[in-house]
């Protein structure tokens, strides 16, 4: 007899650093997308799609390791052996598509583009492999004052997003600071090791909020290893460069212009870094100027931006509101959005040099913090469902559905069977607030029962015995067939 096979059943899971969404999540997000969606284009910007892929050569040496096209990345080769890569961010392919249609644009040109991003990254808190970024950029206008802008519809974005004032802060840095500092502490040269000790060093200080001073000084020296194991190579700088180092990226004072007073006697001989000292000077003086102060927009000289393509100010968004998970332990979210100047990334193309600067909200990540900060809230309210007790009434029951969507409700018809008690068991996991029931005896007398499925709940907390439980039947009430908008209308306006 023969050995029956035996059939293969792929198990049901999802890869790691990767998520399913359904539902609230997803309509979330697309309310939060319309909010900051309206704030680009009354700001003049334009509306903008790429592909999802594109070839790895023209999403630049910013990537972790151009080499190695997988690392930081997801790639593939396409049939003719040219390797192509998911987007990294928004930024790139905005590089590309202004290069190849450079002669027939408006400069500047403004646009802005929505899309989901992929990283081939460590996974953690608030930060997945797949995200949706929303992007603004001005392509073909100089520092500082567009930088300045930036930096304004930055924080007028983290509102429309949801982000109270006093709960973000806009961090502003210039990335020719660093390279002063890089010259002055002797990481200048042109050779590629000292590159990849640039590169090194700048993405250490990028961590500093997360990994502390401590963290930082190993990165830039020895090299340090994290909780799970994982080693990371250090720059090998000597204690002196390490302490020049760690000496500017703490040097933020209190108020913008103090800060820029201490730098520029930081960086006094240095061309390079005074040049990055007068343009945070003008971008800060014309921010207070339009109220946008130290409360909301700040020069933090930790922040770095991890892409080497920033040539100017750079900006990142952090949440300043404390957030626990569901153990009580504390969340840090890190940044939420960044941005900054890139008067290179077009040249890469076109062999001139065009002034660019832009942000980016990781709008994935900001949905998770705002559903952290919003822990313990009431949940989302779900659909009225409209239950179908006979089935040779459906249309009647998709009528009733039909008149509440009209006025403006979320309204559905259950479609799994006639049975009451389940029915109202799926009413109730879908969250809605009322049940339309209308059975023989309703229908013959031209009413319906509302159910109030969200009183009940509250006053079922305080019955014990069921038999009052069912003479009673509490937030249950019957209204005219003609009359059930306006019954429904009037029961969820009498809810917070």
């Amino acid at each position: 007899m023969a050995k029956k096979q035996k059939i293969f059943k792929p198990k049901a899971r999802k890869p790691r650093g990767f998520r399913d969404r359904l539902g609230d999540e997803i309509v979330a997000e697309r309310e939060m997308l319309a909010r900051i969606s309206a704030v680009y284009e009354a700001h003049g910007f334009d509306p903008l799609e790429t592909p999802a892929f594109e070839y790895t050569d023209a999403l630049g040496k910013f990537l972790p390791d151009v080499d190695r096209p997988n690392a930081g990345v997801f790639s593939l080769t396409d049939d003719d052996d040219q390797w192509m890569s998911l987007r990294y961010d928004l930024t790139a392919p905005l590089a590309r598509y202004v290069a190849e249609h450079y002669d027939g644009l408006p400069k500047p040109f403004r646009r802005y583009a929505v899309g989901p991003v992929w990283r081939n990254e460590k996974p953690g808190p608030g930060r997945f492999r797949e995200f949706t970024q929303c992007d603004a950029d001005t392509v073909g206008a100089p520092a500082p004052y567009a930088d300045a802008e930036m930096c304004m519809l930055f924080a007028d974005v983290m509102e429309a997003a949801g982000i109270a004032r006093g709960d973000y802060v806009i961090r502003l840095n210039d990335r020719r600071l660093l390279t002063g500092l890089l010259e002055t502490t002797g990481l200048a040269g042109d050779g590629e090791a000292e590159s990849a000790r640039r590169g090194i060093v700048l993405r250490a200080l990028d961590k500093l909020d997360r990994l502390g001073e401590e963290g930082v000084k190993l990165l830039l020296g020895p090299g340090r290893k994290d909780e799970s194991g994982d080693f990371t190579d250090g720059a090998g700088l000597d204690a002196a460069q390490i302490d020049r180092v760690i000496s500017f990226v703490t040097a933020t004072a209190q108020t913008n212009t103090k800060t820029c007073a201490r730098l520029r006697e930081i960086f006094e001989g240095s061309e390079t870094g005074l040049v990055g000292v007068e343009t945070l000077k003008v971008m800060t003086n014309e921010l207070a100027a339009l109220d946008y102060k130290e409360d909301r927009i700040k020069i933090d000289l930790s922040i770095i931006r991890g892409l080497e393509y920033y040539t100017g100010p750079v900006f990142e968004a952090d949440l300043t509101f404390a957030a626990k998970d569901e153990k009580g332990r504390p969340v840090r979210f890190d940044s939420v959005g960044g941005g900054g100047r890139y008067d290179g990334l077009v040249k890469r193309f076109k062999g001139v040099e065009v002034p660019a600067v832009g942000i980016s909200v990781g709008v994935s990540r900001l949905l998770t913090a705002l559903d952290y900060k919003k822990a313990g809230d009431s949940a989302p309210r779900g659909p009225i469902v409209v239950l179908a007790l006979e089935k040779d009434r459906m249309a009647s029951y998709q009528a009733m559905a039909a008149e509440l969507r009209a006025a403006g409700f979320r309204a559905e018809v259950y479609l799994g069977g006639s049975n009451f008690a389940k029915q109202l068991k799926y009413a109730d996991k879908r969250a809605a607030p009322l049940a339309i029931i209308q059975g023989s005896d309703e229908r013959e007398n031209g009413e319906v029962t509302i159910k109030d499925l969200e009183l009940g709940a509250e006053l079922s907390k305080n019955i014990e015995d069921n038999k009052e439980w069912r003479e009673d039947q509490p937030a249950q009430f019957t209204v005219k067939r003609t009359e059930l908008v306006e019954a429904v209308k009037k029961t969820l306006a009498s809810k917070p």
